[in-house]
């Protein structure tokens, strides 16, 4: 947000023209909410109308007409007087924002994220064509989740949807260009954003309109079969109900029955998933029936499929075999009155709440998305925040939607508009090697959001990030120095050492060659097959056994053994020397495990540790077993045997 001047600060305000004014004071007064909190909003209105004035929306409506529309949908949605406040002031321009003095720091916030939510939107747009279908789908992805990272308060997402909303609305003004790429942009980004938070309605609008420009002809043809037949489909859906609440009330079934509306684009979505016509689809015709219990869903399919034969290939039982989103409900399709096709489904009332606030994570189901490790949570969170919000006094809500989502992650921008999804501290070292192996190699600076910095800068979400390199290049030493902090990616860093090995492999080998001649010679061994000796210490070929011996990675002990195995007759191993009785750490090359004596002490074969990476030693029968500290074994191990864990480092 920009400074000002004393004198811009002090400025009077120009007043709205009365046409405007007589629509602010019109608006104002649909608005539900206490007449201190009306001044806020009024204050807001007369404060951007001026700064409005002959300036119109992309899709030609007046700006403020436009502001308000956006401001009456969050109103709809019960959303708080700060945030009505913002909405109207969205759009001021950055050299008239002196907001925090004139509304507050809350205010001021939320209108400072929706100009950094669009900056970024804008530089991240997608375009077609310009990458295959899984990739973009990935990018838009990345993309969603960016735009939620970057707030620190998710009502900006929400002031935003309200806004994409309110211009999808108008956007039948703008030119077929602007409809297709506004149309296409919605529905890759805003109405899965919507479902992801549970704003069900704007979900379903966003939809709707996205299909309407971007496959007119489709669209007009769905929506003139739902037209054309929508008296006689609404007259059907009352008599089934009727019946149905009749025949559960015989049954002693206490239910709501009710017609469950069909949007456009899910009509559409079916017919393209199915490959369907539209008279094949059951579910254009749809009743839901919400119990009291579990027992009362059963009681009630079984009173269902009495009145009318089911269609047994849809039937779906979410109760007893939930799908993995959480989502539960009976779901089937019966032949109904006049051998019409109807779909039912049956569920409680507290699942019915779940799946529309978001406890079932509805979103995963309806987009078809892998589970995340731990955003399941953060988005149940979110979508109970919209569900508690009328029981939050303003001071409360402000705490609760201080944005907690997607903290462990970075979403940082090429210089192309690309999403690079990354750990959190992560640096343009690791930016570098997850857009190309090569690309890290030849690193040697990086410019963020345009300036020169060091390559171990923690990278922030919705920074561009722009990798300076060499035409040859190799990476630095330093680079694996967890002190230096320039790598917190486990790939990178596995790149990293790669390329260290390769490098130096023709070394390794020959000083790896020259260790196994002395050990033999040492022990008194000729003959010995060491193709079959590298086998059996579990390399592929010998040259690999060689270079791991150069790296000191094979113990002469270790060596030792397998020859032994391979020749038993002709090698004996020496005993290792005794430790010391009342040592205080035991050691295993360059290991060494504080507190403990006379174990063996071992590499774990499941993530083969190497310095200078952290490790941790993990108490077994045999020994101790070292093993990364990243180790997914190491972070499954329950909490009831945490105590085997001891402290490790490299010598």
């Amino acid at each position: 947000m920009k400074k000002f001047s004393p004198d811009q600060e002090a400025a009077p305000l120009i007043p709205p023209s009365s046409e405007d004014a007589a629509a602010i004071r019109h608006w104002l007064n649909t608005l539900p909410y206490t007449l201190e909190e009306r001044d806020l909003i009024r204050r807001a209105c007369e404060f951007a109308a001026p700064l409005y004035h002959d300036r119109s929306e992309l899709t030609g409506t007046p700006l403020l007409r436009h502001a308000l529309g956006s401001a009456s949908i969050l109103a709809d949605l019960r959303m708080d007087h700060d945030t009505i406040a913002a909405a109207v002031l969205h759009a001021v321009p950055d050299n008239a924002l002196p907001l925090k003095e004139r509304f507050g720091a809350s205010v001021a916030a939320l209108v400072d994220g929706i100009a950094k939510m669009e900056h970024v939107r804008q530089f991240s747009e997608m375009r077609e064509g310009a990458m295959d279908k899984e990739e973009a789908a990935q990018q838009i992805e990345s993309l969603r989740k960016m735009l939620l990272a970057m707030v620190e308060d998710i009502r900006v997402v929400l002031i935003k949807l309200a806004e994409r909303t309110q211009t999808m609305r108008n956007l039948s003004r703008a030119d077929e260009a602007t409809q297709r790429r506004i149309a296409r942009e919605t529905l890759g980004i805003f109405a899965p954003l919507a479902n992801r938070l549970g704003v069900w309605q704007l979900k379903w609008e966003l939809e709707d309109l996205s299909v309407r420009y971007l496959e007119p002809a489709l669209y007009k043809r769905v929506a003139g079969l739902l037209d054309e037949r929508r008296v006689d489909r609404e007259r059907y859906i009352e008599e089934v109900v009727e019946i149905l609440r009749k025949a559960l009330a015989r049954a002693g079934v206490a239910a709501e029955v009710n017609g469950r509306p069909k949007h456009i684009y899910s009509i559409i979505a079916k017919m393209k998933r199915k490959q369907l016509a539209f008279s094949d689809l059951y579910d254009v015709r749809a009743v839901r029936i919400l119990t009291e219990n579990i027992e009362q869903c059963y009681a009630a399919l079984s009173v269902v499929h009495e009145l009318w034969p089911p269609i047994t290939s849809e039937f779906d039982d979410y109760i007893a075999h939930p799908k993995s989103n959480g989502y539960r409900s009976l779901h089937t399709a019966v032949t109904g009155l006049r051998g019409l096709p109807v779909e039912v489904q049956i569920r409680t009332r507290q699942m019915h709440h779940d799946s529309e606030l978001g406890v079932a994570a509805h979103w995963r189901y309806k987009e078809n998305r892998r589970a995340e490790t731990g955003v399941d949570e953060k988005i149940t969170w979110l979508r109970q925040i919209l569900a508690w919000k009328s029981e939050l006094t303003d001071g409360e809500m402000q705490a609760q939607f201080r944005n907690r989502l997607l903290q462990d992650r970075v979403y940082a921008l090429t210089p192309q508009g690309k999403v690079i999804d990354l750990p959190e501290g992560s640096t343009p070292v690791d930016f570098a090697y997850t857009l190309h192996t090569d690309l890290g190699h030849r690193t040697r600076g990086a410019k963020i959001d345009g300036n020169i910095v060091p390559l171990n800068t923690k990278l922030q979400t919705g920074q561009r990030v722009e990798i300076l390199t060499v035409k040859q290049g190799a990476p630095s030493r330093d680079w694996l120095s967890p002190q230096q902090g320039y790598l917190k990616s486990p790939r990178a860093r596995a790149k990293v050492r790669q390329w260290f090995k390769a490098q130096n492999l023709d070394v390794s080998i020959t000083q790896g060659r020259d260790l196994l001649d002395r050990e033999l010679h040492r022990l008194g061994v000729t003959g010995v097959n060491q193709e079959k000796l590298a086998q059996r210490l579990r390399f592929n070929k010998l040259d690999d056994l060689l270079a791991a011996l150069g790296r000191n990675e094979i113990t002469s002990r270790r060596l030792a053994l397998a020859m032994q195995q391979e020749m038993p007759t002709r090698v004996i191993v020496p005993r290792p020397a005794p430790k010391r009785t009342g040592a205080t750490r035991a050691a295993s090359g360059s290991v060494l495990i504080e507190g403990v004596d006379n174990l063996t002490v071992r590499m774990a074969k499941c993530c083969k540790p190497e310095a200078p990476e952290e490790i941790v030693g993990y108490v077994t029968r045999s020994g101790i077993t070292v093993h990364r500290q990243e180790c997914a074994f190491v972070q499954r191990v329950p909490e009831e045997r945490r105590d085997r864990l001891l402290e490790a480092g490299w010598a």
